[in-house]
Parts: structure tokens; sequence; C-alpha cells
């Protein structure tokens, strides 16, 4: 991630929302070594993953 140009992103999102985040930033924290877990860095790869998903799915319906 060193290197990326950052943007900051304001949205709106529910307290059900906010709270389940919170729970995934401190599952992430507790459960890999690599320091401080920031939302950010949670939404990040969850958005990456993502992403990875979706492009699979559309290269399997090309084949078909």
């Amino acid at each position: 991630m060193s290197g990326e140009t950052r943007i900051q992103l304001n949205v709106r999102i529910s307290k059900e929302t906010s709270n389940k985040l919170d729970e995934i930033v401190d599952y992430y924290q507790e459960n890999t070594k690599l320091g401080r877990i920031y939302k950010g860095d949670v939404l990040t790869d969850i958005i990456e993953k993502s992403y990875e998903v979706m492009n699979k799915q559309k290269n399997l319906k090309k084949k078909f």
C-alpha cells in the first residue's frame, strides 16, 4: 500500500453497519500481526477481495 495516493471518502452508513465494521476491525486486530489496524485498512481489504471475486465471476461468464 505504500506509495499509493490516498483520497478521503466521506460516506454515511447506519449505526448498525458502523458497529459491524468496528467488530470486523477488532477481528482483524486480534488475528493479524501487522500492528495497529484501521477502518480504512479493513475497508480496503474488503473492497480488494470483493473486486477479485467480481472479476472472477465476470471472467466465468465470458467463457460461456
